[in-house]
């Protein structure tokens, strides 16, 4: 497990590196971070940290604290309370040191309507400060044939569909070699062929050692892409860690694919083992009974079983207990 890793509210905890190992394991971290808009409290008391070479997913239902804590993160809006630390600098005190290392796409791109998409990104590029002017054309095209929009380059950004705007944020993030890149809700307006290509994108970065840090409220995708997780819920940190380690914190269970579903739960049921359909199977949670009980059960009372694999909680059911915990 990398960096400081916390797992609240998921019934299991890491041990965190020794002190004076974190600076130099952590791209960003936060501590006791406020933001509050008169006596609406957005963020509260967030403590978060973000492993480098990590791919993080930042979840949460609308309204969380998420956008809001990026915002924060990246100099963007100043807390009302707490520090942060960005690439071994305060933010925002010394943002200026860090955000050259940084790639960003936050609550959506926003470029010159009348422009196409590679004049609006030449203008970006034409702003990187390690961004030499003879290789402004080069590093744009680069970027463009990197999110697939090298087609539709010259095309005005008015023109493009939502997809292909995020696409050209992401190709303006991307327009130099960054240590810590942040996405919000980067497959939003996206296809599925689009997503794909975003999930491909985010597996070379982190192939590359880029930090990687993905706001999402799509969990099958943070569970695709991500070597991490934090979720955030009525702006509260309410888990942290290693996604495989908060996915086993769910606790193991035993899927069985039986002759009869009806006839099994009836049999695991009148012996006290509780039991649910799911997708055709019957799933168990071992956490009063083992395997071999439950196969026992179900062979005694007749049922016959085709299949049985051990599996463990999706995070689906992770970020449904931990935001049903904290309501």
């Amino acid at each position: 497990m990398v960096g400081a890793t916390k797992i609240s509210g998921a019934g299991t905890a890491a041990a965190a590196p020794a002190p004076g190992d974190e600076s130099t394991e952590l791209a960003a971290r936060t501590s006791g971070l406020r933001k509050t808009y008169g006596r609406t409290v957005a963020v509260s008391g967030v403590d978060l940290s973000v492993p480098h070479g990590a791919v993080l997913g930042v979840l949460g239902p609308n309204g969380s604290g998420k956008t809001t804590t990026i915002r924060m993160l990246l100099g963007l809006t100043s807390p009302t309370a707490g520090s942060i630390e960005l690439l071994g600098h305060s933010v925002p005190e010394h943002a200026g040191r860090a955000l050259p290392r940084v790639g960003a796409l936050v609550e959506g791109p926003g470029f010159h309507p009348f422009l196409s998409g590679r004049e609006n990104l030449l203008r970006c590029a034409a702003m990187e400060p390690a961004l030499h002017s003879s290789v402004l054309r080069q590093a744009v095209d680069e970027a463009l044939e990197r999110v697939g929009l090298a087609d539709a380059a010259n095309r005005k950004y008015r023109g493009y569909s939502l997809g292909m705007k995020q696409r050209l944020g992401l190709a303006a993030a991307l327009l130099v070699p960054r240590d810590l890149v942040v996405l919000d809700e980067p497959t939003n307006g996206l296809d599925p062929a689009g997503t794909k290509e975003i999930r491909r994108i985010i597996a070379e970065l982190h192939a590359a050692g880029t930090t990687v840090l993905v706001s999402s409220h799509l969990l099958a995708e943070v569970e695709a892409t991500c070597t991490h997780a934090a979720v955030l819920h009525k702006g509260s940190l309410v888990a942290q860690g290693a996604l495989t380690a908060l996915l086993e914190a769910g606790g193991p269970n035993l899927l069985v694919s039986t002759a009869d579903n009806t006839a099994g739960l009836e049999a695991l049921r009148g012996v006290g083992i509780a039991a649910r359909e799911e997708n055709g199977n019957l799933r168990v949670e071992l956490t009063d009974v083992d395997s071999p009980e439950v196969i026992a059960a179900l062979v005694q009372a007749g049922v016959g079983v085709y299949e049985a694999r051990r599996g463990r909680a999706g995070l689906e059911d992770i970020f449904a207990r931990l935001t049903e915990e904290e309501s």
